[in-house]
Order: structure tokens, then C-alpha cells, then sequence
């Protein structure tokens, strides 16, 4: 799913709002701030966008209504802004934040209690795919890894985060023609990053993957330079 379907008003009409949202991308550049600061990977727009993609592409491949998919792209947009209070626990003070600003919007509990469900389980340290929206919420976030998130100049700060981030070429999600199974492609340049490194600092990642995608009914499948690792 293209960012020019994504702003398709009539389809996702929350979305649309919530994307254009003062306030709302006020708080979407602060947190990326934050996180620059602490030494974190971008989670500004570039990432919201790449998340918003690949959510609702998945939720779109399986055959999903366009009322879940405008609610999993506000998810999407939203699901970071809890990094400008904290990193830690960022996913609910991130899911109350949302909560705040849809009511505010005078959007009904009805939509509301979706999005901040998806929002407070997107993150591995405490997280668990719910809902469909919540599944496809973590396998986007979680597979969002690429050169372009290191927003340190100096590769001599590099930390393995960096290394690992800065070592990804090209990073593809993809459901098969089955729906049976969903694979992270991954092409690394091992000059700067080694895939056991990968493995060392996104390994909690990857198994919440998993279970996301066994919520979908979906096999996950990680496959970095043509190997297949789980």
C-alpha cells in the first residue's frame, strides 16, 4: 500500500486528520529530538511513514476493512510519541498521549480504544500482538531497520545499534502469495555490521515478530543476504 492510497480521504478519513494534525506532528518531531539526543536511531516522520506503509499493507493484504486499516495507520502515526516523556515505557505514556489528543479531537471510544491497545503493545519490553492492528503494528515497527535511521554523522561514535542500523541496505516486508507466512528481507553490508550482531541487540524484536505474525496466522521468516534464520 502506497503513501498516495494512505491519503485517500475518503478511505482513511481519521488518519487524514490525525496526519495533518498540528499538535500532533509537534509532538512527532520533539520525540525524535529526545531521541537523537539520547543517542537513539531517527523515529521521526521517515519512520512513522515506513511503519504507516507496511501496517497497513499487511492489514490490506489479508483482507481487512478500510474502517481497521484507518485505525491502523492512526496507530501507526501515533505510536512513538510517548519518547518525548520517556524511552522507557514509552508505548503507554505514548498510548495515553493518544488517548488525549483523539478525545480532544472528539473522535468516540469506540475508535479510540483500538488505537492507544495498539500503541501500548508495539514495543518488546512489554508488548503482545492483541489485536490485528497491534500484530501488524509490531511487524512494521519492529522490521523498520535501514542506513538512513543513523543519525550520527561521525561513524567513529558508532555504537551497535548504529553499526547494525548503518549495515542494512535494504530492508523488505513481505506476505507471500498464500498468506501463510510473512518474511523480513534483509541485505546487510558486513563491513559494517555483523549478522550475529543483528541477532544480539533484536533478537526480543524478532520472536515478538513472531507472535505477531502467528496472531495473523502467518509463518514469520527472517532472511538476511539469502540465508533463512528463523
Amino acid at each position: 500500500m502506497s503513501s498516495a492510497i494512505q491519503d485517500d480521504k475518503n478511505r482513511f478519513p481519521l488518519f487524514n486528520r490525525v496526519k495533518h494534525d498540528h499538535d500532533i506532528n509537534v509532538y512527532i518531531e520533539e520525540q525524535n529530538k529526545s531521541m537523537h539526543a539520547m543517542g537513539f536511531t531517527e523515529h521521526s516522520f521517515a519512520h512513522i511513514g515506513v511503519v504507516a506503509d507496511r501496517t497497513a499493507y499487511i492489514l490490506d493484504t489479508l483482507g481487512m476493512d478500510d474502517h481497521t486499516i484507518d485505525l491502523a495507520l492512526t496507530a501507526a502515526w501515533m505510536h512513538d510519541l510517548g519518547n518525548v516523556i520517556n524511552r522507557a515505557d514509552h508505548s503507554q505514556s505514548g498510548a495515553l498521549m493518544a488517548f488525549y489528543l483523539l478525545d480532544k479531537m472528539g473522535i468516540p471510544a469506540e475508535d479510540i480504544a483500538p488505537v492507544i491497545r495498539a500503541i501500548g503493545n508495539h514495543d518488546e519490553g512489554s508488548g503482545l500482538p492483541v489485536s490485528n492492528i497491534a500484530a501488524a503494528l509490531i511487524l512494521a515497527d519492529k522490521s523498520d531497520v535501514r542506513r538512513s535511521r543513523v543519525q550520527d554523522d561521525d561513524k567513529l561514535n558508532y555504537d551497535i545499534h548504529d553499526r547494525v542500523n548503518y549495515s542494512v541496505k535494504t530492508s523488505k516486508l513481505k506476505i507471500n502469495q498464500d498468506r501463510t507466512a510473512i518474511k523480513l528481507k534483509l541485505e546487510i553490508d558486513t563491513r559494517y555490521g555483523e549478522i550475529g550482531e543483528y541477532f544480539e541487540i533484536f533478537m526480543e524484536r524478532m520472536l515478538l515478530c513472531r507472535k505477531a505474525a502467528g496472531y495473523l496466522n502467518l509463518e514469520f521468516h527472517l532472511i538476511i543476504n539469502e540465508q533463512t534464520l528463523m
